[in-house]
Formats: C-alpha cells, structure tokens, sequence
C-alpha cells in the first residue's frame, strides 16, 4: 500500500481513538505525511518486514513497530529502525 495512503489512513483511525503505527519505506513522505506513529525501515519497496522467510528479522520488526504505542511523546513519532 502507498505510504501517503497509509499515514493518512492511520491518521484517521487515531482521530477515531484507534492506536496505530505505520511501517515506512519512504522517509521523506512520513516526514511530509506525519502519521501519528510511524516506523522507517530500511528495506526496498514490497519488503516491509525485510527478506522472505526471515522470521527472526521478521519479529524484531514487528516487536521494535508495537515498542512505538509505549512512545511517550505526543503524535507524530517517526523513528528509524536500526
């Protein structure tokens, strides 16, 4: 899904009292977009959670992308995944 479609989808949700947090590709577009939550992983475009049949980077991703609904500061909170 596109990342502009995503934040701005997430956006809505949270406005509606629904936590969310949005897995990025792009940088530049959650810097522009500002999703309440967003995470920015360094992988190419259709990867999200890295390589296939990676469970171990797989969880990791998922685990540090749950770590941002404990982020105690206020919407928007972009961090890079390292």
């Amino acid at each position: 899904m596109c990342n502009q479609a995503v934040s701005l989808i997430a956006a809505e949700l949270e406005r509606n009292g629904i936590a969310t947090v949005c897995l990025i590709l792009l940088r530049s577009v959650a810097e522009h977009v500002r999703p309440p939550r967003a995470l920015s992983l360094p992988f190419k475009h259709g990867y999200p959670l890295g390589a296939p049949h990676d469970a171990a980077l797989q969880r990791t991703v998922i685990e540090a992308a749950l770590t941002l609904l404990e982020s105690p500061g206020p919407p928007p909170v972009l961090v890079d995944y390292c």
